[in-house]
């Protein structure tokens, strides 16, 4: 490649962004709010976590079909869940921002991140009322009966509790058992991809990828089974109620790629500028059928004969 070709491809990246950039700033404007909200119940969610922490108790693992069929990874090998959850982290937040990047596009960023917070929120909201109504022992490593992180000490002050000890408090939290949290981000991802994507075969692979997470989950001892199990099918279910009541995305590929998603008032604007340009300017008040009799108008049951005056 030449420097020049090199050059205009930057330059028109350069553009794609700053205009992507104008149009989703546009829309951010006017959609703020619910995205503030979904971003301050994650941390809801996770001061929730924490305090459940100080309710743990350590007591033996439970049995478990998932700890008898999976071979347990261990403390050394713990990270492979990890590593895999980020890759799919961050798999999902830089397709949701290819519209700044690519040509084709089909959805608007800050729309499509309402939706995902909104999905997360209502499961995130079940997950805090679940792992609230029973502590279960928890089978990860620090978890265990002997480990100092197992029992949290009382809080010395409010401060201590808002701030959660991130992200140390968040990665070795012992409580919030049901359901699994990372199965709630990896399904949402996956699911918002099968509806939104455009790719088949990456559809199909996320969908396998999640079932990986699943297994890497219980073979790292973080979850008990149930809390996998019960991630599939609530997660699923809420998505698919939540997403019944919520506005359908506009379809980006059928419109121009900077064209903002009309609101109720401009599309009434519309389809009055498409009746005046079809000739039809006639209020549908003036619209009123009218019939003759003997060559004379007759209007709302009224005949005005002009060739009869009373006197």
């Amino acid at each position: 490649m030449t420097p020049f070709y090199l050059a205009r491809s930057a330059s028109k990246v350069l553009r794609r962004i700053t205009s992507e950039t104008s149009v989703e700033l546009k829309i951010l404007s006017q959609k703020w709010r619910l995205l503030l909200a979904g971003v301050l119940f994650q941390y809801i969610h996770g001061l929730a976590a924490r305090g459940v922490h100080y309710l743990h108790r350590p007591g033996p693992t439970l049995q478990d079909l998932g700890f008898m069929v999976l071979p347990e990874l261990g403390k050394e090998r713990g990270y492979i869940s990890e590593t895999l959850f980020t890759f799919i982290f961050l798999s999902f937040v830089l397709w949701t921002f290819h519209p700044f990047i690519l040509q084709t596009k089909r959805f608007y960023t800050v729309l499509i991140w309402r939706r995902v917070l909104a999905f997360l929120c209502a499961s995130q909201f079940l997950r805090i009322v679940t792992f609230y109504s029973t502590q279960l022992p928890g089978p990860n490593y620090h978890c265990r009966e002997g480990s100092p992180l197992a029992r949290l000490p009382p809080p010395q002050n409010v401060a201590e509790v808002l701030l959660i000890n991130f992200p140390r408090g968040v990665i070795y939290g012992c409580g919030d058992l049901i359901f699994s949290s990372h199965m709630i981000f990896t399904l949402v991802f996956v699911i918002t991809y099968q509806k939104y994507g455009s790719i088949r075969f990456i559809k199909v692979l996320a969908w396998c990828i999640a079932v990986a997470q699943s297994l890497l989950i219980v073979a790292s001892r973080k979850h008990y089974s149930v809390d996998v199990v019960v991630a599939w099918y609530t997660v699923n279910l809420l998505v698919f109620f939540v997403d019944k009541k919520l506005t359908e995305l506009p379809d980006r590929s059928a419109v121009s790629a900077s064209a903002l998603p009309l609101s109720v008032k401009d599309i009434k604007l519309k389809e009055e500028s498409t009746r005046l340009l079809n000739g039809n300017s006639v209020e549908a008040a003036d619209r009123r059928p009218r019939t003759q009799i003997n060559g004379k108008p007759l209007e709302n049951g009224n005949h005005l004969d002009t060739e009869t005056t009373i006197t």
